[in-house]
């Protein structure tokens, strides 16, 4: 396997291959509706893209609240670091915006891959498009 490199993408250039992997992570296999995973926020978002080689393989977004979301990795990668990779660079990326605090909505199933990136619990469990989630908190020192 390549290394994984994750650059900061360009949401009208690389609309694309952002699409093509939520649609398949999201939308296909965990039966999110379409009008859920598109919203308004992907405008004014920083969006990230890992790859493999030249392959684009994850993607992630960051709003300019602090809020991380849409992180996601094709199947053939999970396991692989990629989902570090990504986190890695937002978190870097809202650091160097300043942003101190950065909060997601966690699928429960990933709670211990972001509390490894130094995540906490704020909430209860809930369902978020028909999947329990979590909202977690991470500061920056």
């Amino acid at each position: 396997m390549n290394k994984i490199r994750v650059h900061v993408a360009d949401w009208q250039k690389d609309n694309a291959e952002i699409r093509r992997i939520r649609e398949t992570v999201f939308i296909a296999e965990q039966s999110v509706p379409p009008e859920l995973e598109w919203d308004a926020d992907d405008a004014t978002a920083v969006h990230f893209l890992a790859f493999e080689g030249d392959f684009p393989i994850g993607t992630a977004r960051l709003l300019p609240d602090g809020h991380i979301g849409r992180v996601s990795v094709l199947k053939d990668w999970r396991g692989l670091k990629v989902g570090d990779a990504l986190m890695q660079a937002v978190i870097a990326e809202a650091e160097a915006r300043g942003l101190k605090q950065q909060m997601l909505s966690a699928q429960v199933q990933a709670t211990p891959f972001y509390e490894r990136l130094g995540f906490h619990l704020v909430s209860e469990e809930f369902l978020e498009a028909g999947i329990p989630h979590v909202d977690m908190v991470r500061h920056s020192a």
